[in-house]
């Protein structure tokens, strides 16, 4: 009995030392107030990029729960970050962790159920939160610092429960810059009649909201830097991607998603998102939350977001979405505004469904409203992942075992392949490098190799040309034929198939149609073959005549590998090592207006991509006039006339972002081009150009309703006029990207040169087209003389997202002739 009661003094006094030594480990913790002097999420208060990474330091050094890690730099510099949470013997054996995740992502790597068993008992669940990628969407930045300080101090069971059986991988943001360009602008307006106003300027260098459109072409130094992180190194089993959205429907949306679903994403994955969907919806409700909304807008179709990339690595993504504030200031949602709301799947934000079975009833709402919400489903998701530890890693591991096995039906494709001598060398190396560098295994050719093609695949591929080097395409039969040493081949038995197949297979969207008979909108684009957009001939391959022991491959590891393979200039640091393309020195504007325009951010990343010299071109310069003596050629990235002229309204913004070019700037356009100046016109800024400068042209596509006519983000064939110098070296017949975009017929005995018409049959090759024959034939590029100079019109996007490099040539060649007065 003595014993006995000495056991249990010693043991209540160690629990007392170790109690005391938690309560005072944890009071060491830094609170964000403490720091910031204002609790995240607090109204009218915002923390920028320096005060964020700064917390996070802080936090790193005072909790043994949290490391955090600098992956690189962000476009404008500023350090990009990931915190990783968990418990601290977690911590301290993250080597081990990453070494388990690294395995499981390939099953190639294990060979004795007894070792997959370890992996499956020992591993924990990776969880990556990232947080406000649209900067704007600014509130899920400022929750990260919160939520990262209740799990490193909070000693209650269920949070201990997930940081043992958890590894967390909070990004704060994805877009450190935008961070900095929002909180500088709130500050500066607040207490203004702007404040609240979003930004007039693209809060991502180049690519403002299509910076969650670049995950698989890897364009932006961010999502290479996250792409490597999740996809190389740490194969997260669950992706959380916090979003914002308007601020009159919804409260809250949560998957599961809408339709159409991409048929290359695995139905568990699918199972898998609806399930941890309807949790945190759950987990809301029970909290209090009205306005949660599942089933409606957001679909998995697409490819290339945050969360959708997660599916091609056999991982888990989810997204939410809260209603918006105004930045860091409350509003208010009135019941009218509310009855007026409507999308797919939620026809207005106050009716009873069943995927909406309970309406805000409106009033005011703020940035506390939103991360409440978010902390919420961000806990939410980390209690099914650790409550469930042990099916998500066996689920993870199993889809990846499944992508290796071989097709069961004879003809299905076993790999594809790029044939050498495309003379195409630097999308090859593109293309092939953006593969490479999310993870998808790319063998080259070091001998010859007799393959049989798809006869599919070749009627579906890019039909960019009939000989390709020394690679001949000699019927539309899958004969065997020899492809020559120095082509890639990525073959579909490795654990991304699904990726593979989702980037070369063309997409065909289904017909979607409102109850009106009008097109139903997809949420993002409905085709992105990336072969296609790349210009570059990808056939599927059938069947191999060399058995794989007597194939000579080697197995690339870098983009410089290609590179080097290619003879082209090897990329060192940050700097493009693309040659510029342009023949001979121009003088070239890029009109930047004052409001956000994605398509001039992206068109300036690809001239800085190809090392293109330019200038940017503001309102102010334009409606001075001048403008032959400082260009060449201006170039009007896609925008609609009305925004060109006329520009954010007085009283808007402050007056240093209102007006566009005015009809002032419009004679200057002119009295340009009338005395030998060239102006490129993309898509939707050909408007101006035809109707403002009387050219002989009419968009036959204006006006015309979705019911009969809709292309949205898809890939179509043009036929080309090789022999004007715009389209020098391409081929007869080569794929555009058309996303809404425009379609003409010239006058009459009109002085148009056609450089490129839309295919007269057969016009789409991926995505959605609806009402093919109003596009049959019509002119998409061309050139009119006026004066001394000309206007060259794109009725496509020719450099789209930075992804459309099989049309970037056509650029190059326009401004290689810029300064002559014709091109005939």
């Amino acid at each position: 009995m003595i014993k006995y009661r000495s056991f249990v003094a010693c043991l209540a006094f160690t629990l007392a030392l170790a109690g005391s030594a938690v309560a005072q480990t944890t009071a060491a913790v830094p609170s964000p107030k403490s720091v910031l002097g204002f609790t995240p999420g607090d109204d009218r208060t915002i923390a920028d990029w320096a005060q964020i990474t700064d917390y996070f330091g802080r936090l790193d050094r005072a909790s043994d729960r949290v490391l955090v890690q600098t992956l690189g730099q962000s476009t404008l510099k500023r350090p990009l970050i990931v915190a990783f949470i968990s418990a601290r013997e977690n911590i301290l054996a993250l080597p081990k962790y990453k070494e388990i995740q690294q395995q499981l992502a390939d099953p190639r790597r294990i060979t004795q159920d007894i070792q997959r068993d370890r992996l499956l008992a020992d591993g924990k669940v990776v969880v990556t939160i990232s947080c406000s990628i649209h900067s704007t969407e600014i509130v899920a930045s400022q929750m990260s610092m919160q939520f990262a300080y209740e799990l490193a101090t909070a000693q209650d069971v269920d949070t201990r429960a997930m940081l043992e059986n958890t590894i967390l991988l909070l990004i704060p943001s994805p877009n450190p810059d935008g961070i900095d360009i929002v909180a500088d602008w709130y500050r500066k307006t607040l207490n203004t009649p702007y404040e609240g106003k979003e930004p007039p300027e693209l809060y991502h260098h180049y690519a403002g909201h299509d910076d969650n459109r670049d995950w698989f072409m890897l364009n932006l130094k961010e999502t290479q830097l996250i792409t490597r992180f999740l996809w190389h190194e740490w194969f997260p089993q669950i992706v959380y991607d916090v979003h914002q959205q308007g601020s009159n429907g919804s409260r809250f949306f949560i998957p599961p998603f809408y339709d159409p679903p991409n048929p290359n994403i695995s139905p568990l994955l699918l199972r898998q998102v609806g399930l941890i969907g309807h949790k945190v919806a759950a987990d809301l409700q029970a909290a209090g939350f009205k306005g949660v909304l599942t089933n409606a807008l957001y679909d998995t179709w697409w490819h290339g977001g945050f969360r959708t990339a997660p599916y091609y690595h056999n991982s888990i993504g989810i997204l939410s979405e809260a209603a918006s504030a105004r930045l860091m200031t409350p509003s208010t949602v009135t019941k009218e505004q509310l009855t007026r709301a409507s999308t797919r799947g939620m026809r207005n934000a106050v009716e009873v469904t069943t995927n909406f079975p309970d309406p805000w009833p409106a009033g005011s709402w703020g940035p506390r409203d939103i991360m409440a919400m978010e902390m919420i489903s961000a806990r939410s998701i980390l209690s099914m992942a650790s409550k469930f530890r042990g099916d998500y890693l066996r689920n993870f591991y199993e889809l990846g075992r499944q992508n290796l096995e071989r097709p069961l039906n004879p003809g299905e494709p076993i790999a594809y392949l790029i044939p050498a001598g495309q003379a195409r060398d630097e999308a090859v190396a593109k293309m092939v490098g953006s593969l490479i560098d999310q993870g998808i295994e790319v063998f080259r050719l070091d001998h010859e190799l007799h393959v049989a093609l798809s006869p599919q695949a070749l009627q579906r591929t890019n039909p960019v040309s009939e000989k390709l080097g020394t690679y001949k395409i000699t019927g539309r039969t899958s004969a065997m034929q020899e492809v020559p040493s120095g082509s890639y081949i990525i073959f579909l038995t490795q654990p991304q198939r699904r990726n593979i197949l989702a980037l070369f297979e063309p997409q065909i969207y289904p017909n979607r149609l409102t109850a009106q008979g009008e097109a139903e909108r997809p949420y993002d684009v409905a085709g992105w073959t990336l072969p296609l957009q790349m210009g570059i001939e990808a056939p599927a391959v059938v069947s191999i005549r060399e058995l794989p022991n007597e194939r000579k491959l080697t197995l690339l590891k870098d983009p410089n590998e290609v590179r080097a393979d290619l003879a082209l200039t090897l990329k060192k640091g940050d700097e493009s090592p693309i040659k510029n393309p342009v023949k001979h020195s121009v003088r070239v504007g890029i009109y930047k207006p004052s409001l956000s325009n994605m398509d001039e951010g992206w068109t300036r990343f690809v001239f800085d991509t190809f090392n293109v010299p330019y200038s940017s071109i503001r309102d102010a310069d334009i409606r001075r006039g001048a403008l032959n003596s400082k260009f060449d050629a201006v170039i009007l990235p896609s925008q609609s006339s009305t925004q060109i002229v006329a520009g954010n309204a007085t009283g808007t913004f402050p007056p240093e972002h209102t007006g566009g070019i005015t009809e002032a700037g419009v004679k200057n356009l002119k009295e340009f081009v009338s005395n030998g100046g060239m102006l490129i016109c993309f898509d939707d800024s050909c408007d101006l150009a035809i109707k403002q400068f009387n050219l002989p042209l009419r968009n036959t596509l204006e006006g015309v309703k979705s019911s009969e006519f809709y292309c949205p983000g898809s890939i179509v064939t043009l036929e080309v006029d090789n022999k004007n110098p715009i389209a020098a070296l391409l081929p007869e017949t080569l794929p555009a990207y058309f996303i809404n975009s425009s379609a003409y017929a010239a006058a009459a005995d009109a002085n148009v040169r056609v450089i490129a018409r839309y295919a007269k049959e057969n016009v789409l090759l991926s995505g959605w087209l609806l009402g093919e024959d109003k596009l049959r034939g019509q002119i998409a590029l061309a050139e009119v003389s006026v004066g001394k100079g000309r206007v060259v019109l794109f009725g496509f996007r020719p450099q789209h997202r930075g992804q459309t490099w099989g049309t970037l040539p056509f650029i190059w060649n326009a401004l290689s002739t810029a300064g002559s007065t014709s091109t005939e």
